[in-house]
């Protein structure tokens, strides 16, 4: 049992401001008695230890206090993505059993059937009778759902431990200390942003809230952010609009796709500390990490994590691996007998041990007697200014057995058909001609993305009917 790392810094460090919204802060001790006070509010309106508690929002002070509260009470706290319809929403709460839901926009209750809605208000003011409870790290603390390339999400159950593992880890290759601020750019429905807040907890230093009335750039100029954590099409628009936004930053982490040496020329050339890593939602974050670096490597396992490769296909385990998927008969962890969890990606290690990302085992093809990873020709796609969005897939051939196309995301559309002979034009300097998409698809718009990464799956399949 242990106090929560929110509680043990309220403690040993109250002072430190805890969370930057806008014109206004919040004490590590002013958060943890926030934390303590909505705890017991939310007992009092019938939650029981073990619930599962979906919170649909977009990033803000009263979500991260639910968060804590749930690590507190022994909640499992359930984040979704805003962008989900109500339809879907209600397939996962009956999918998952979730009883209790709080959001903050009253104007989807009236779609949304759920057995409860929360009631979420914040009480600042300190209860004298409140003490900071102990709780177990190997409990069910959170579900995060992931896709990765697929259209039906899995639950990924994760415990405090898992978190705490992943947050050490990262801090022993990117320092982070008291007064340090990082901008929370992430949604926390994503592994990525709920890694944040234990990163911050555990050092004592300053989760900084979207200001989404003003660009990332903006805001990265505007206020004290010293690490950051984007996507490589956050960084590219960052660095397309006001290349002068990241330069101030300790430290830029990018992870969530392909990195196109393009992109490491920027920041290079304006000394910006940037770190690629490998991670996954089912290693809480992080794998490795490395300081960003025009040969493609992303470094080797950070502490709490193991890797091997077997036949190319990278398996992973340590602190950081979740509990499991929740699933209708309990909590299952596909692993080996020796506790490795296979990842379906491939790679390769360098020479010093280090890192290199291939693709997905399950995206990977054959063309005329060649492995293709779409994840390759992908990178290379979007490079072009034009182009917001690109995935890779295969397209049956009499001859080739498949042959590549490519579905485009546009910037702008005033001639498509130059746009594509550019990119075809592109793949043939940069990879080879046999790997240039013959055929081009446009986006489709019906699919709507719940995370970070595009489901693949769905958007292929989108394109493909009659």
């Amino acid at each position: 049992m242990m106090i929560s790392p929110l509680h043990q810094t309220a403690l040993t460090t109250p002072a430190a401001i805890a969370i930057e919204d806008g014109q206004d802060t919040y004490s590590y001790s002013t958060l943890s008695a926030m934390v303590n006070n909505l705890a017991m509010s939310l007992q009092t309106q019938g939650l029981q230890r073990g619930d599962i508690v979906g919170c649909l929002s977009q990033n803000n002070l009263e979500m991260i206090c639910l968060y804590w509260a749930c690590i507190d009470a022994g909640w499992v706290f359930l984040p979704l993505s805003p962008r989900l319809s109500n339809q879907q929403i209600n397939q996962l709460i009956e999918t998952y059993q979730v009883t209790w839901l709080w959001t903050d926009n009253p104007g989807r209750l009236t779609e949304i059937t759920v057995a409860h809605y929360l009631s979420v208000s914040l009480c600042i003011q300190a209860n004298p009778s409140s003490t900071a409870v102990k709780v177990s790290p190997h409990i069910a603390s959170n579900i995060i759902l992931t896709s990765g390339s697929s259209g039906t999400p899995k639950a990924a159950v994760h415990c405090l431990l898992n978190h705490m593992a992943s947050a050490q880890g990262s801090a022993s290759y990117i320092p982070l200390k008291m007064n340090d601020s990082w901008l929370l750019s992430l949604p926390l429905f994503h592994i990525g942003g709920l890694a944040i807040l234990h990163r911050c907890a555990l050092a004592g230093a300053r989760i900084v809230l979207r200001n989404t009335a003003i660009s990332l750039a903006e805001q990265l100029q505007q206020s004290t952010i010293s690490h950051v954590s984007l996507v490589p099409t956050q960084a590219l628009q960052i660095l397309t609009q006001q290349p002068k936004a990241l330069t101030q930053v300790k430290a830029l982490l990018l992870g969530g796709g392909m990195i196109e040496p393009q992109l490491i020329d920027s920041l290079n050339a304006l000394n910006i500390n940037a770190y690629t890593s490998y991670g996954m939602t089912e290693m809480s974050s992080q794998i490795t990490t490395a300081k960003a670096n025009l040969t493609g490597h992303h470094g080797r396992p950070l502490p709490a994590r193991q890797l091997k490769l077997v036949d190319g296909i990278i398996w992973v385990k340590g602190e950081c691996l979740f509990l499991g998927y929740l699933t209708p008969q309990g909590i299952s962890l596909p692993v080996d007998e020796q506790g490795w969890f296979c990842t379906q990606d491939k790679g390769q290690l360098n020479a010093k041990g280090q890192l290199m990302i291939l693709g997905r085992a399950d995206n990977m093809f054959i063309c005329g007697g060649e492995n293709v990873h779409p994840e390759q020709l992908e990178a290379v796609l979007m490079t072009h200014p034009n182009v917001a969005q690109a995935i890779v897939f295969a397209m049956p051939d009499p001859v080739f057995g498949h042959l590549p196309a490519a579905i485009i995301d546009y910037v702008d559309e005033p001639n498509t058909e130059q746009i594509n002979a550019q990119l075809s034009e592109l793949i043939e300097q940069k990879l080879a001609r046999f790997l240039r998409p013959r055929q081009y698809f446009n986006w489709p718009k019906q699919v709507i993305s719940s995370g970070i990464k595009a489901p693949r799956k769905l958007i292929i399949a989108a394109v493909q009917q009659p």
